[in-house]
């Protein structure tokens, strides 16, 4: 699943930081409504999340999976023919249903129905093999483009996902016993319920959305706001790439030395370190950046890891598949929305006001995560 997470994200996340301009370039399209594809298909994943939740829940997630390498091809097949927005868009709301399938929400509920409360140490793994997507993603496209161009590098993506991903995950993952139908609904409704009259549920799903949100913002417009601060091109790049591998580690501190720690107070230190971690990465001091830049990352790289373990500890296995679709909606949203907002504040009225707001809601994220209890599922439910 960590292999297959390393494709999934590369191929669909990850990939118009490298084409996004040879592809507007070639189309003569223009880059904004090129890069907005990948806000398209966040749009699609939200919008399916909490059916494939119950998806998983019923069938299991190999079905759901093998599912997403199905749609990941489709929509790669129909990128690389592309020549006409309706299709390029076309292509994004397949991917965005592959994603929906086949991202962490996914492979976290697929883990958490076959192990568990003990899923924790198999998502933390999955998220330290899927925080090495950027690297060897950005790598391999960078290559097979110089190769044969971004059309055939869709289609060989294409090929990766029916040749490698599918099996792996229709043949290795364990078969799971399908639920009936009536079981299913039992259980979506109860989940429902919990959605519209829990409050802890809905203190859970503001505290991922709005740091979603956060790091949406970030990931897309970091170099950008660190040159508009005064940082060269070469500082700034050196500054963001303290990110990944400060995840990396986070997320190793996370599988090691901090295994059994509950998930609530990973939460609190996840949102403190990274409200700490914004701060100090836009000062004008690059000791303070590069600082900060750790921090962020560190702090994202656990928050990562709560997205899966936290409503597993809170609420219990049953039911769990369905919750995480519940909660993708909204965190898929932030992801698609977050860029553009942002984009907008910084135009109109600059970078200070578009700071204070994202200090303002991870801090609201950090007030939010003091009131997760640390009991068990069972009490919570109770």
């Amino acid at each position: 699943m960590g292999f297959t997470q390393i494709l999934a994200w590369s191929s669909t996340f990850y990939l118009p930081a490298v084409l996004a301009n040879l592809i507007a370039k070639d189309t003569g399209w223009s880059l904004t409504l090129v890069i907005a594809g990948l806000s398209w298909g966040f749009i699609v994943t939200g919008i399916c999340s909490p059916k494939v939740g119950r998806v998983i829940e019923q069938f299991g997630g190999r079905k759901a999976l093998s599912i997403s390498s199905i749609f990941f091809a489709i929509g790669l097949l129909c990128l690389g023919l592309s020549s006409h927005l309706l299709v390029y868009y076309f292509a994004w709301t397949m991917l965005g249903i592959g994603m929906a399938f086949g991202l962490y929400d996914a492979a976290f509920s697929t883990l958490g129905r076959l192990l568990g409360q003990d899923a924790k140490t198999a998502i933390v793994g999955v998220t330290l093999l899927g925080g090495l997507a950027s690297t060897i993603g950005w790598a391999l496209i960078v290559f097979l483009e110089g190769l044969y161009g971004w059309r055939i590098t869709c289609f060989i993506l294409a090929l990766f996902h029916l040749l490698l991903g599918l099996p792996l995950h229709y043949f290795l993952l364990p078969r799971e016993e399908q639920s009936t139908e009536a079981h299913a609904k039992e259980l979506n409704s109860q989940t429902n319920l919990h959605k519209g009259g829990n409050r802890l549920f809905m203190l859970v799903a503001v505290i991922l959305t709005v740091q979603s949100f956060v790091v949406a913002t970030i990931s897309v417009h970091l170099l950008s706001m660190l040159k508009t601060i005064g940082f060269s091109v070469s500082t700034a790049l050196a500054i963001g790439m303290m990110i990944g591998p400060a995840q990396i580690i986070a997320r190793l501190l996370e599988f090691s030395l901090f295994k059994n720690l509950h998930p609530s107070w990973s939460s609190r230190v996840g949102v403190l370190i990274s409200f700490f971690g914004i701060i100090f990465l836009f000062t004008d001091g690059y000791v303070l950046a590069l600082l900060g830049a750790a921090l962020y990352g560190a702090g994202n790289g656990i928050l990562t890891i709560i997205r899966g373990t936290l409503p597993l500890a809170l609420f219990g296995q049953e039911g769990y598949a369905t919750r995480m679709g519940l909660l993708g909606r909204p965190i898929m949203i932030a992801l698609a929305f977050g860029p553009l907002i942002s984009a907008f504040i910084l135009e109109k009225w600059g970078i200070n006001i578009l700071l204070i707001i994202l200090t303002a809601l991870v801090f609201i994220a950090l007030l939010g995560t003091l009131k997760l209890p640390v009991q068990q599922a069972e009490k919570v439910a109770e």
